[in-house]
Order: structure tokens, then C-alpha cells, then sequence
């Protein structure tokens, strides 16, 4: 009995510290992964005429010491099905693709010191309705956070690069040196409410390209929210049946990494 007394005071004793131990070496296990993870959204209306909507898109962070890796994915496509009545009374049935976009962009950041760091990014995108119809540019550049609050911050990434774009109405590929400029806004309107907006700009001797998506994300728990969206896409030169301006609206389901 004499020998059990003070064992027993002694794991008393070293409980607590066992158990701080064991919550720092989890903290230091944390995940390095982290980011908006996927979005998601579909739409389908049947009828007189059939129409399908899709949009999805997938944002990766990675952390390694001074480094940061990231990735972002995304997709767009519609389409529809409708009947005609031809001249001779037959019904003809057809569908028709009205979206279809694929962008894939990939950078890392060595990180320079707090909110300071130097970048390499790689985009490629594919669409079959502009006039640009495959793109694809390098850029490297420094970045820094222009605000920075306990609600809101700015930061923005500014550079040179490269790009190679094929024009589908004439065929031509075209490579040429750009400017590339990418700002990324987020403002916490409350503490489960988050306004978001990217603008990147590349812009070269032959167009200028930019895209700004803006959003509105609130939280249902940890790990889901709904995000309503815009998106706006400019290019300054296109062909002459096409518009300068392209815009998506979008309502996704988000799954972030936590």
C-alpha cells in the first residue's frame, strides 16, 4: 500500500504535462494543406426545351516551410436540347453546347518575410466560344499585402510574363511578352459572412486580358457555405462577331479545408 501511494501521486503529477505534450504535438501535425477546396453547382430545366449547367472549381494550398504551393481548377459547360418543326411538318431534334471552358492555373511563393514574397504562376485555359480559344501564359512577380486589418485585407501580386494564345478565327498563334497584375480582396462582413474579389490583368502588345470574380460566401458550419458569384472576363481585342465582355453568375455549395 505504501509503494502504490506515491506512484499513484506521481502519474497524477505527469497527466497535465503528458496531455500539453500531446496537444502541441498535434498542433504541429496540422494539416499543410488548406484552401476553398471545391465548389460546386448544377442546374437543369426540362420542358419544351431540355438545358444543363454546370460549374465547378477546386483551390489547393500548400505550405512547406518558406514555400507555398497552389492550385486552381475550373470548369464551366452548358448545353441544351430543343425540338424544331421543319417546313414539311417533321420534328427535328437537337442539341446545342452554349458553354464550354476549362481554366487551370498552378504558382509558388517563397515567402520573403510577412506578406512578402517572390512568385512563378502558370495559366492555361480552353474555351470554344471566344476568340482566344486556347491560352496559355508565365509570369513571375513579387507580392505584398497593400491592407491588412482584422477584417479586411488586399493583397497583390505584380510582374512580367509570357503568353501564347491562338486565335480560332484566323488560326494564328501569337507569343508576346505581358504585364500581369493579380489583387486578391477578402472583407469579413460578420463573423460567418466573407466578401471576396480577384481581379487578374494580363496585358500585352496584342490584347489585354482580365478577369474579376467577386463573390459573397456565408457559412453553414466549419466546412460548408454558400457562395453566390460574378464573374466578368474582358479581352480588348476580339473578333468582330464576338463581345468583349463575357459574365457568369453563379450559386455554389463551397467545402473548405480548415
Amino acid at each position: 500500500m505504501s509503494v502504490r501511494v506515491p506512484l499513484l501521486l506521481s502519474l497524477l503529477l505527469c497527466s497535465p504535462l503528458a496531455l500539453a505534450d500531446s496537444a502541441s504535438d498535434l498542433a504541429a501535425m496540422s494539416s499543410p494543406w488548406s484552401g476553398s477546396g471545391g465548389e460546386l453547382g448544377f442546374a437543369s430545366a426540362h420542358g419544351n426545351s431540355n438545358t444543363e449547367s454546370f460549374n465547378g472549381r477546386l483551390k489547393l494550398r500548400y505550405s512547406d516551410d518558406d514555400w507555398v504551393h497552389s492550385m486552381d481548377l475550373f470548369g464551366l459547360r452548358s448545353s441544351a436540347r430543343y425540338t424544331e418543326t421543319a417546313d414539311d411538318g417533321s420534328i427535328v431534334r437537337r442539341q446545342q453546347t452554349t458553354a464550354n471552358r476549362y481554366t487551370a492555373s498552378a504558382g509558388s511563393a517563397l515567402q520573403l518575410g510577412e506578406h512578402r514574397q517572390l512568385t512563378a504562376t502558370v495559366r492555361y485555359e480552353s474555351d470554344d466560344f471566344a476568340t482566344y480559344d486556347r491560352q496559355g501564359s508565365f509570369g513571375l512577380g513579387y507580392g505584398t499585402r497593400l491592407i491588412n486589418t482584422d477584417r479586411l485585407y488586399l493583397d497583390a501580386q505584380i510582374g512580367p510574363g509570357v503568353r501564347r494564345s491562338h486565335n480560332a478565327t484566323t488560326g494564328e498563334n501569337r507569343n508576346g511578352f505581358i504585364g500581369r497584375g493579380l489583387f486578391d480582396l477578402k472583407f469579413a462582413i460578420t463573423d460567418n459572412t466573407d466578401l471576396v474579389n480577384t481581379l487578374l490583368v494580363e496585358s500585352g502588345s496584342y490584347n489585354t486580358f482580365a478577369q474579376n470574380d467577386f463573390g459573397v460566401a456565408v457559412n453553414m458550419n466549419e466546412h460548408f457555405a454558400l457562395k453566390a458569384g460574378w464573374q466578368a472576363r474582358h479581352n480588348s481585342i476580339v473578333a468582330d462577331d464576338k463581345r468583349k465582355t463575357d459574365t457568369l453568375t453563379t450559386m455554389n455549395v463551397v467545402y473548405s479545408f480548415k
